[in-house]
């Protein structure tokens, strides 16, 4: 709730519904349906390396990109980029028709704000407050304007969707 997208060790062992269903929405959030929609995702080196939450080998079809600035050998599943990332998404964007997954980290996200290029927010809300952490926005962020498209709420966790106003 307080803005952290990991702990201070990166750990995402936290992010858990409360368990209460009282509040549940009828309508809830089709990952599924949210991946099937997405041909490529992109994250940061430190988010493929210590978070371990995505299982690569279950998105084979996907084209899997990591940004970083170390070098690193491209496997059969994921190309390691090293560059402007935002004018790479750019040109996927433009020669793709399906959506692209923008997973995280911090740092990869706030290129892609500052580049002012994310046309979709899909924000988890997780009923817990950390205190301290990896923060989801960094500084000097240009404003954007939302819309809220749609939200749910399954065992505490509230999910929004927002879209860029026009």
């Amino acid at each position: 709730m307080d803005g952290y997208i990991a702990d201070n060790d990166g750990s995402f062992a936290w992010i858990m519904g409360d368990g209460d269903s009282n509040n549940n929405t009828e309508k809830q959030f089709d990952f599924p349906a949210f991946t099937n929609n997405v041909d490529t995702i992109v994250m940061g080196a430190n988010a493929y390396l210590d978070c371990g939450i995505v299982d690569i080998e279950n998105y084979q079809k996907k084209k899997f990109i990591v940004a970083t600035s170390r070098i690193m050998e491209n496997n059969k599943y994921v190309e390691f980029f090293n560059g402007d990332i935002c004018k790479k998404i750019l040109e996927l964007r433009d020669e793709n028709g399906k959506d692209i997954w923008l997973f995280g980290g911090a740092g990869l996200t706030d290129a892609f704000i500052k580049a002012d290029i994310i046309d979709e927010f899909i924000i988890g809300i997780i009923p817990i407050i950390l205190g301290k952490g990896r923060p989801l926005f960094l500084e000097n962020n240009p404003t954007i304007l939302l819309h809220l498209e749609e939200s749910t709420v399954t065992d505490g966790i509230a999910m929004l969707r927002y879209s860029k106003r026009k």
